[in-house]
């Protein structure tokens, strides 16, 4: 008796529900899963902000305490009603919300002193310096470093997801054998190699690396919609994010 195929589980859906978008939703009235949500986003956001205050010349103990006491405000203040649906990016508003903060409300004369209360959020600055200590040191403008950052940040998220998932499945030995070619040129993919290291075929392995750079693809996509307000959005901020990348 032929034993029945294994049905493949169907990927979730690309856009649910995002933080994001419960924010927006709620920005006119009070709510708690609102604030949850936006500090949530804060939390998982805070290195390109931290990026862009550096860029803009402080030094990292005060890109620090800046950044934490953004957070502070952000979170204190009614922020979400300068946020337009219509500019419903994450990226776009924190961005918009970090320059007026810089610019209008924070007096360097009366900086917090370190120490002086609870930070709002634990900012480890030393892992948030190497990402972009290069193009720093060349002197790269702080929206060109913010939007690096941002984007290399939901490459982070992509690869964290997609190791959760491997881990799942009970495949995570194979996660940590392939996880370098997802950012190999196709012709430089050693599938001989993986094949022995996997102890499959080469057939079997190429198709092992296809699934997971599908996968990741996914991921970062489901990543991406997580900081926009419309699916629609979603195609646009992706091809956005990669110019970025590319250097452009």
């Amino acid at each position: 008796m032929t034993e029945p195929r294994e049905t493949p589980a169907a990927p979730p859906p690309l856009f649910v529900t995002t933080r994001w978008s419960v924010v927006l939703a709620a920005r006119a009235r009070s709510s708690p899963e609102s604030a949850a949500a936006l500090e949530t986003l804060c939390r998982a956001y805070w290195q390109p902000l931290y990026a862009y205050v550096r860029g803009s010349g402080h030094a990292p103990h005060d890109a620090q305490d800046l950044t934490q006491e953004f957070f502070a405000r952000l979170l204190a203040k009614d922020y979400l009603q300068a946020a337009s649906r219509e500019k419903g990016r994450f990226r776009t508003f924190l961005r918009v919300c970090l320059k007026r903060f810089l610019a209008n409300e924070w007096d360097r004369q009366r900086a917090l002193k370190r120490g002086g209360g609870e930070p709002t959020t634990s900012l480890d600055t030393a892992v948030a310096e190497q990402p972009f200590a290069a193009e720093l040191a060349a002197g790269e403008p702080p929206d060109r470093l913010y939007e690096r950052q941002w984007a290399m940040t939901l490459l982070e998220q992509a690869m964290v997801r997609l190791r959760s998932d491997y881990t799942a499945a009970g495949k995570v030995a194979e996660f940590e054998q392939l996880k370098s070619t997802l950012t190999a040129e196709r012709g430089q993919i050693p599938y001989a190699a993986l094949a022995a290291a996997l102890g499959t075929t080469e057939g079997t392995a190429r198709v092992a690396v296809h699934r997971l750079r599908k996968r990741y693809r996914e991921m970062f996509r489901a990543a991406v919609a997580d900081t926009v307000s419309e699916p629609e959005e979603v195609d646009d901020e992706v091809r956005h994010l990669a110019t970025v990348l590319g250097g452009g």
